[in-house]
Order: structure tokens, then C-alpha cells, then sequence
């Protein structure tokens, strides 16, 4: 979520910047199913202009028309779509508008506290009772420091939404072959920060991979001087054993919930042979961290279908989830 809040701010520091006014609305209670889950948020501006979604499109041009009100009374407002009727879905959505007009120091803390990799809180205040629909508003917290996105008064006794926003994904691929580019795009189209790590020098630059963040050319011994957080998964695919070995070795003293290796299990049951035999304290915990091969089942052929694969078991190991058909799912969605 942190990739889509960053596209909102970075939008709404521009408008405010041309004096166009913004708002900010953020779904803060679901009661039964719906396309997203409660945290997700979107900007609205005064000129009919929205980023990002709350939903797959159907309950934004109410928030719109909702919108024009807040722009005109400069407060909060509760907004409550039941999906029932209008969608034939099972959810019902509150949704709190707001004024989006932090201090200007606000602008320049976020970006620091996300470029520090570290996780922050929103808090949101809201009553669904209808005298106290135009009460409430948001703070944002970095480093125990309250920063609020509007002017608004916030009275005792409303609800509150509180919402711990994660560093983006990162995912390190050790590799600059063909099949990395894939893999490089498609993660960075899902929001998630990519790291190229070459193991040799090539003629390949930071160009070659689209919507990478950084690309190194390093060695195992300085791979594994790198810091891994909670956040970051890796997929080693140089496509040459000694070398795979050699980057795989480098982790063996880091906590990482992902690491990926390309090839058929006959290859990864070598390497973790050659892996034991130079480390015999290796942990049962560091073991299981390594998915080899890498990805899920769902027939992935191409390089194209193969990142999609692995990009879905990242996901699944993060997100502590076995992978199965949503019709199979016997509870909500997001449950």
C-alpha cells in the first residue's frame, strides 16, 4: 500500500503547490466483502482529478460528488456506500473524506520515513453517528510525532482506525540475464522496490531493467556485507551453479523469509548439499527460507508466466497464505 500512498502525496504536494485543494479519502470501516480492504485510500481533486482507487471503480464517482461538499465546507465527512444494493456484492464501506492540507514539513517527514525503510502509523478518527458525520480527521505518525492532514478538530469519543503501513516489498534479484527483465517489471509494476545484482561486469546497465530501483555490480563477499529487512525477499537466477552457490552461501548468516532459486529440485538438493557440507551450521530456519524452484504451480512456461509464478509465491509467503482458488476460500476475500 505504501507505493500507492506515495503517488497520493507526492500528487497532492504538487496541487498544493498550484493552489488546487485536495482530499483525502480512506476506507476506515468494511463490513462484509469488498474489492479492497479497509486502509485502502485515494486523492480527490478540486478540479475532478482522482488518484488511485478504494475500489474497482465502482463506488469512486460517489466519493467524487461526495467530494465537492468537503471542498465547499472545508471538514470532514463520513460517507457510507452499502454495495448490497448498488453492486449486488456483501460489503458495506465507510468511507472518510477530508481535507487533505498538512504543514509543509509534512511533505518532506514522510519521504524521509519511508526512505528509512521503517514502518509508520495513521490514525483516523470518524463517528457513523449523523450529527457527528462531518467530525473526525487523520494524523499520520513518524517517529512518535503527530502530523495531521487538515486543520480539522478532532472531539473524544469517536472511532478510530489505526493502520501500521509497511515499507514497500523489495526484491533483490541476483542475476542480469534475460529472464531478470521480466521479472524486474513486473514487480515494479506491483509497487515493489527491485534491486539488480550483477554478479559479473557486462555491458548491461540500470536502462536494461525497466522500472528497477538500483543495479550493482558486486561480488558474493559484498553481497552479503548487504542489510536485509523484513520486507525483502531474493531470487537467485545467474544461471550458473558455482555462482549461485557461491551468493547463497552469502545469506547464510541473514534473516530473510524469501530466497529463490531457479532450476529443477534435483539442482536445489545439490546446492544444499554443497551448502551443508561448507557450513554444517546452517539453520533448520535458514532452510526453510529457500524455495527452490522457485514459484508456484499454475504451468508457467515463459519467462513471462515463470516471474508471475514466483512473484505470487513471494506474495503468498509474506502474506502467510496457501496459494488456492478464491471459490475454494471459505471466508472472506481479505479474511
Amino acid at each position: 500500500m505504501l507505493h500507492e500512498l506515495k503517488n497520493i502525496i507526492h500528487t497532492a504536494k504538487i496541487a498544493k503547490g498550484l493552489n488546487i485543494k485536495t482530499a483525502l479519502a480512506s476506507v476506515v470501516s468494511l463490513k462484509g466483502s469488498s474489492y479492497r480492504s479497509s486502509g485502502v485510500r485515494m486523492l480527490v481533486q478540486a478540479n475532478g482529478k482522482m488518484i488511485g482507487a478504494v475500489s474497482g471503480g465502482c463506488v469512486e464517482k460517489e466519493i467524487l460528488r461526495q467530494a465537492q461538499r468537503v471542498f465547499k465546507i472545508n471538514t470532514p465527512l463520513l460517507m457510507e456506500y452499502d454495495g448490497r444494493y448498488r453492486l449486488g456484492c456483501d460489503g458495506i464501506l465507510s468511507i472518510l473524506i477530508e481535507p487533505f492540507n498538512p504543514e509543509e514539513d509534512f511533505f518532506s517527514a514522510f519521504e524521509k520515513q519511508y526512505s528509512s525503510r521503517k514502518p509508520f502509523e495513521i490514525v483516523s478518527y470518524y463517528s457513523k453517528e449523523t450529527s457527528k458525520k462531518n467530525e473526525g480527521g487523520s494524523y499520520f505518525v513518524f517517529s512518535n510525532k503527530l502530523f495531521p492532514i487538515s486543520k480539522s478538530k478532532i472531539e473524544k469519543g469517536l472511532d478510530e482506525f489505526h493502520q501500521i503501513i509497511e515499507p514497500n516489498f523489495k526484491l533483490i534479484i541476483v542475476g542480469s540475464e534475460h529472464d531478470s527483465v521480466p521479472l524486474c517489471g513486473y514487480a515494479s509494476a506491483a509497487g515493489w522496490e527491485v534491486d539488480i545484482i550483477s554478479p559479473t561486469k557486462d555491458s548491461k546497465t540500470i536502462e536494461n531493467f525497466p522500472g528497477a530501483t538500483n543495479y550493482f555490480e558486486i561480488n558474493e563477499i559484498e553481497f552479503g556485507c548487504i542489510d536485509f529487512d523484513s520486507q525483502t525477499a531474493v531470487i537467485i537466477m545467474t544461471h550458473n551453479y558455482a555462482r549461485d552457490l557461491k551468493y547463497l552461501s552469502a545469506l547464510a548468516t541473514k534473516k530473510i523469509e524469501y530466497i529463490g532459486l531457479l532450476g529443477p529440485s534435483e539442482r536445489r538438493e545439490k546446492i544444499l548439499h554443497d551448502l551443508l557440507e561448507k557450513n554444517e551450521l546452517l539453520s533448520d530456519g535458514f532452510l526453510d527460507t529457500i524455495y527452490g524452484p522457485a514459484g508456484i504451480n499454475i504451468g508457467a512456461e515463459t519467462p513471462q508466466e515463470i516471474a508471475i509464478s514466483i512473484l505470487a509465491e513471494i506474495l503468498s509467503v509474506f502474506r502467510k497464505q496457501k496459494p488456492i482458488s478464491l471459490k475454494d476460500k471459505q471466508i472472506g476475500i481479505h479474511q
